[in-house]
């Protein structure tokens, strides 16, 4: 995946220990550690993590390069900083409210090393799904689930507008036994690029990259992701 390949190559290139918020079961942190980075992870996930455990129990050489904990990214204090804090795979998106934005940006302040980077990822609004009828299922390709094997896939898309949150309903099937389709919600704040940036400036922070791809293309009005570079203003006195 382009995501992981590109967080791998930041990790490589920090001068100390990184951050992950969202490490879950390791998709980004097993590869940065196999690299030869020291990790630090916080998601509120204990299935996630305990699955990551497992994964860890596979390869031990990894052990004392990962460090996992069960935690709230708006509360989570490790009493330590880092060269760089990473925000992956729309990990902010389930960040609801002004506030509970506020609280994690000052997390992230008080986890940054001087000099370090705060980068994170955003998938872009997309009006098409935002304006979607909320009783009319979405179809898209099958594709092979990690425990259901071979599954449909439809979703329906309900966007709450005053909130500003996509609600998504992913129902599978599998197709050796269509009675055991099961669904999985989701709901993610739509951040809008320009209401992003000034959420991190007007909580300290300068965005000195902006990509709209993990090639680090331009961000242009046709990207569906925003890939952040930020760093923490020093404090006036």
């Amino acid at each position: 995946m382009a995501d992981v390949a590109y967080y791998v190559e930041l990790a490589t290139k920090a001068r100390g220990a990184v951050l992950e918020y969202g490490i879950g079961n390791g998709r980004i942190a097993l590869p940065m550690a196999r690299a030869g980075a020291r990790v630090f992870g916080i998601d509120h996930s204990r299935p996630m993590l305990a699955d990551l455990e497992r994964r860890l129990w596979d390869e031990p050489e990894l052990r004392e390069r990962i460090v996992a904990r069960q935690g709230d990214m708006r509360a989570a204090r490790l009493r330590r900083r880092f060269a760089l804090v990473l925000a992956p795979f729309n990990v902010l998106l389930h960040l609801y409210t002004r506030e509970d934005v506020e609280r994690m940006l000052a997390r992230v302040r008080e986890h940054l090393a001087p000099g370090g980077r705060f980068v994170m990822d955003l998938s872009v609004p997309m009006p098409e799904d935002l304006a979607r009828d909320p009783t009319k299922p979405h179809h898209a390709p099958r594709f092979r689930h990690p425990t259901a094997g071979v599954v449909r896939y439809r979703e329906f898309f309900d966007y709450d507008r005053a909130r500003q949150i996509l609600f998504v309903t992913q129902e599978m099937s599998p197709v050796n036994d269509p009675r055991a389709w099961f669904a999985v919600p989701l709901a993610h704040r739509q951040f809008f690029p320009q209401e992003w940036q000034e959420l991190l400036h007007y909580n300290g922070f300068d965005v000195v990259e902006l990509y709209g791809d993990f090639d680090k293309g331009p961000f242009r009005s046709h990207s569906d992701v925003m890939v952040v570079h930020a760093r923490a203003r020093r404090r006036r006195t």
